[in-house]
């Protein structure tokens, strides 16, 4: 009879950066780390997220001990509210993991109708979870730029296997403890079995700057700045909002946020206690707006160029309260997504035609750093934990290449550094590491239309089940609209007709029509054209097809 072995099935997260998903099974016990989901490609711009194919897990169902998450960033819990549909017949589906975290992924599964389908635990470090039979869990604190985050040891039978989630090593981080180093240590006395590692800054030398030094950078900028500021990064990073309130209140400058998801995960952090701002520094934004130019920051949504983002309406004009002019400054402390650079740069550049001055990574580097570790702190972690297999995640496939040769350098041997596939078996034996069959795995498209009305889509089936193209063209100084919309139908022969399209792009027309003025952002174009043609032909023809607006500038 085979001897029992831990098996790993990465269903996101490997060979691409965003929706982290990863499966670990021994006999009849199967937990998840973490539920991501990733913003789409330029070419799937009609797409709002994408999200793991888990069929593999829907099919064990009655295996699945809980989702355990490493912390509150979207990349690692904004599946959540798309997955946990799909494994009701388990509910409540038990969720572990910090209190921000669990309380983010609360508000985001409430906002989605489907706060039922979770059961919330929040663990502390050094307590032990135990998930069925064979498997039992620790969480590890460690540094990255959301407090609350944790690596995840998981307890075999076979030894530890230790998964990372994002991680650096940081001696000063503002919020939340450093990474807990005599524990990694311990664990690596007590025996790995297997490491899981963050790689995506792999091909970073020495180690990543500490977020101090953002904080430095951050009081000079809005030191500088003589108008308005506005600061836009993730919703979710807390330290760094938390850096830029205490920046501006040294300044003697008031906060206001704009951005329905950062003032919830600012809301929740204060309410958690993660965050403490100087008493009366946060202000409405109608207040905000009133207050003399050079008093007032405001943070906003919008860092990755979102469609409906508080910086994209603010970059074109639109936003109803926050209007910049010349001399006003914005500071994106992010960097782009992968598949995030065109949309951002096009917001920038909208942002310099008002004459604004915008601070960004490319002119001034320490205005963001990043979470993750580099090459000198990968090094570090394996020396800490020893473990006998090594698998590098959370990384496009040269992260993982550029990480195995680093632990080989290390003195691993090719048996013992597994390079991961999305749905790839990987299992392990006390002395042995192998590939075994790949499972039903990929990407599932979601397609929001109006609230709570989400549509997911496997990616061949858009081809099979028809799309909706609207072709615009805009005057990239003017962002005037200066033709179309041309709106036609691709694989819906019998479902539409000619005059349910010619219907579809005279409303989408009218709504253009009257909102000419200021020009249009892409982002605007991108999810109005969404929300209209889609109501429009629902209405007519009954059916929701994917919209993929295509917009060209001259």
């Amino acid at each position: 009879m085979a001897r029992p072995r831990v098996r790993v099935i990465p269903l996101g997260g490997v060979g691409e950066v965003g929706k982290n998903l990863t499966v670990y099974e021994y006999r009849g016990d199967l937990v998840m780390i973490d539920a991501g989901a990733k913003f789409p490609e330029e070419e799937m711009r009609g797409v709002d997220l994408i999200v793991p194919d888990i069929t593999y897990v829907k099919e064990r169902v009655d295996r699945l001990r809980g989702i355990l998450i490493t912390h509150g960033h979207e990349d690692h819990i904004g599946g959540l509210p798309y997955l946990l549909p799909q494994l009701k017949s388990r509910a409540p589906i038990p969720l572990y993991g910090s209190a921000l975290a669990m309380a983010y992924a609360e508000a985001k599964l409430d906002e989605a109708g489907v706060l039922d389908l979770a059961e919330f635990h929040v663990v502390e470090p050094g307590q032990h979870y135990q998930l069925g039979r064979y498997l039992t869990a620790e969480f590890v604190p460690v540094t990255h730029s959301i407090p609350g985050s944790f690596a995840v040891a998981l307890r075999t039978p076979l030894g530890w296997a230790v998964h990372t989630g994002d991680f650096k090593f940081d001696p000063t981080p503002p919020l939340g403890p450093p990474t807990d180093e005599a524990r990694l240590r311990e664990l690596g006395n007590e025996g790995v079995l297997l490491l899981l590692s963050d790689a995506v800054r792999v091909e970073r030398p020495g180690h990543t700057p500490s977020e101090a030094v953002v904080s430095e950078t951050l009081y000079r900028v809005i030191g500088e700045a003589k108008g308005r500021v506005v600061l836009t990064t993730f919703a979710s990073n807390i330290t760094r909002i938390d850096q830029a309130i205490r920046a501006a209140y040294r300044h003697g400058r008031k906060v206001a946020i704009s951005g329905r998801s950062m003032e919830q995960s600012t809301r929740i952090a204060q309410d958690l206690g993660y965050m403490k701002p100087p008493p009366d520094t946060i202000i409405p934004l109608d207040v905000a707006v009133k207050l003399p130019r050079e008093q007032v920051l405001f943070l906003t949504t919008g860092s990755q160029g979102e469609a409906s983002a508080a910086l994209a309406r603010i970059a074109s004009g639109e936003h109803p309260a926050i209007k910049l002019q010349r001399g006003d400054t914005v500071i994106f402390s992010a960097t782009p997504v992968p598949g995030n650079e065109d949309t951002v740069s096009q917001t920038i550049d909208q942002l310099f035609r008002r004459g604004v001055s915008v601070v960004y990574s490319a002119i001034e580097p320490t205005i963001h750093v990043s979470g993750h570790a580099s090459r000198d702190e990968l090094r570090f972690m394996l020396r800490l934990l020893r473990p006998r297999f090594v698998v590098p995640i959370h990384g496009e496939y040269r992260h993982l290449a550029l990480y195995r040769e680093l632990a080989l350098e290390m003195g691993y041997n090719d048996a013992q550094v597994l390079l991961p596939e999305i749905g790839n078996v990987l299992s392990f034996g006390r002395d042995s590491g192998r590939r075994e069959q790949t499972v039903e795995s990929g990407a599932v498209l979601v397609d929001i239309i109006g609230n709570r009305n989400v549509i997911l889509r496997q990616r061949d089936e858009i081809a099979a089940s028809g799309v909706i193209i609207a072709t615009m063209i805009v005057d990239r100084d003017s962002r005037q609209l200066i033709a179309g919309p041309d709106v036609s139908a691709q694989g819906l022969d019998g479902q539409i007709d000619a005059k349910v399209l010619k219907r579809a792009e005279d409303e989408l027309r009218r709504f253009l029509e009257k909102r000419q003025k200021g020009g249009f952002s892409y982002g605007y174009l991108v999810s109005r054209t969404k929300n209209v043609l889609s109501r429009q032909i629902y209405r007519d023809a009954k059916i929701r097809p994917m919209i993929l607006p295509v917009i060209s500038e001259l």
